[in-house]
């Protein structure tokens, strides 16, 4: 009697979660099957020829400047925003922490043409901000161009900052004041309590911040396209190309290069939980 009871319970409560699942498998699952179908399908026979034609040196190219523009901005993401993160959780002012916790909230969700064209209006070439510097003699081109890969690395750390910030404030939450006046009592100066203590407990967090941060900037694509257009060669924007047919028409080839993107982001999303998890172990 019990176990039918508790059996009814189970059975509502996946019942519940049918609409989730729906969704799941609606919107997630059933487009990731078509895709793959799509990129081993060549004239309704399974082999790996897109995958092999993706590996011409155009896309490679793409993959390289990708890959390249994701590793730096998630470095000075992370390294930025474990700074502010600092600033923030230290502060003693409610104020400030409230303040700069929602604008780093604002500021990581914009992003695509709006961040784009914001960035033409203050250091395009006759941006706002560029034309300010001129009138005190500095001129930042042609030196310095924001729709070069350059640009998108300043433009792209206008998200990325902000979301490093979110993703490390309870990392510094975890960091207990006893930890650091134990460490002062011992003799041990500020640098080598971050050296010996702080840094080995911070360390998973910031890894998995920084995989987080590479997986967000791989795959942008508004932000770059509304910048650059087609001068910068991304792998988000070879797709695009490749499938509004711009010079060809080559949706299975663009399917291909998704599927390598995504298996790049899944190691991404991987190492980032792996690393969260062993985060928490060390914090209980």
């Amino acid at each position: 009697m019990l176990k039918s009871a508790g059996t009814r319970r189970l059975s509502w409560a996946w019942l519940g979660l049918a609409p989730f699942l729906a969704f799941i498998l609606a919107f997630e699952i059933a487009p990731l099957m078509m895709l793959v179908k799509s990129a081993l399908t060549t004239k309704d026979a399974i082999s790996l020829d897109n995958f092999a034609r993706a590996l011409n040196p155009a896309i490679v190219a793409a993959f390289i400047n990708s890959i390249g523009l994701s590793l730096a901005t998630a470095t000075a993401g992370t390294i930025a925003g474990a700074t502010v993160a600092h600033v923030i959780v230290n502060s003693r002012s409610p104020l400030v922490r409230n303040s700069l916790t929602a604008l780093a909230d604002v500021t990581a969700n914009f992003g695509g043409a709006p961040l784009a064209f914001a960035f033409v209006i203050t250091l395009g070439s006759t941006g706002i901000v560029t034309l300010l510097l001129k009138q005190i003699g500095i001129d930042i081109y042609p030196g310095f161009r924001i729709y070069s890969l350059g640009g998108l690395v300043v433009s792209y750390l206008y998200f990325q900052i902000p979301l490093a910030i979110l993703l490390l404030i309870p990392s510094f939450q975890g960091l207990r004041q006893e930890w650091a006046e134990a460490a002062a009592i011992l003799g041990a100066k500020p640098i080598l309590y971050w050296r010996m203590v702080a840094l080995p407990i911070l360390w998973p967090s910031l890894v998995s911040s920084f995989f987080l941060l590479f997986a967000n900037a791989f795959g942008a694509y508004a932000t770059a396209w509304t910048l650059t257009g087609s001068s910068i060669n991304l792998v988000t924007i070879q797709i695009a190309a490749l499938i509004r047919g711009e010079v060809q028409l080559e949706p299975a080839l663009a399917d291909a290069i998704a599927v390598l993107s995504l298996l790049i982001m899944a190691l991404c999303v991987a190492a980032h939980q792996f690393l969260v998890r062993n985060a928490r172990k060390i914090a209980s």
